[in-house]
């Protein structure tokens, strides 16, 4: 996987994790120690679960290697699609939460890691183990970076507007996979 298409699906798959950091930062007005825990939450199950998935796709690669391509772009259209349908009719949940336990954090880095597994299926389908742990820690270094600036946009009362950046987010992801397709196809 090149560097670009790397940085691409990470950042693709962290927009949750900075939405929901700048809602939990703006909300709660978090410490900067609590800001810190809360992107390393988010950062371990964003990375987790991609490689609980590329694991799955790695034990069933060769069994499927003739369609891998073809899952794999199912998988990101689907994950893709998902967001896009999510950002369009979904309602905004202004339900509180108690932030100031570590567990409510680690239930919102799940929430926001699930779409990671799916894609990690087609990591697994598509890439060595090596390649998969380089994008292991790409994804969790962005998604760090990616919660601790929604941490400090939330205790600066800057909103980031969650249905255009899950828009996006899930149209890179489609467009991943329609290129993880052609270069399969080798119509690039």
């Amino acid at each position: 996987m090149k560097i670009v298409e790397l940085l691409l699906l990470a950042m693709a798959l962290c927009v949750d994790s900075l939405v929901v950091s700048t809602t939990c930062s703006f909300k709660s007005k978090m410490t900067v120690r609590r800001g810190i825990l809360m992107a390393v939450i988010f950062a371990f199950f964003q990375a987790l679960f991609p490689l609980l998935g590329a694991v799955l796709g790695l034990a069933f690669k060769d069994l499927i290697s003739a369609v891998d391509h073809w899952i794999a772009f199912g998988l990101l259209l689907l994950v893709g699609g998902k967001m896009i349908v999510d950002a369009l009719w979904s309602k905004p949940d202004d339900k509180p939460l108690d932030l100031s336990k570590t567990g409510v954090l680690c239930l919102l880095g799940i929430a926001t890691s699930i779409d990671a597994f799916v894609v990690g299926i087609g990591l697994g389908l598509d890439n060595s183990f090596i390649e998969i742990l380089i994008a292991v820690l790409v994804i969790g270094v962005v998604t760090f970076l990616f919660s601790m600036l929604g941490y400090v946009l939330g205790n600066r009362n800057i909103p980031i507007p969650e249905k255009g950046a899950s828009i996006v987010a899930g149209l890179v992801l489609i467009g991943l996979g329609l290129y993880t397709l052609a270069e399969h196809l080798m119509l690039i």
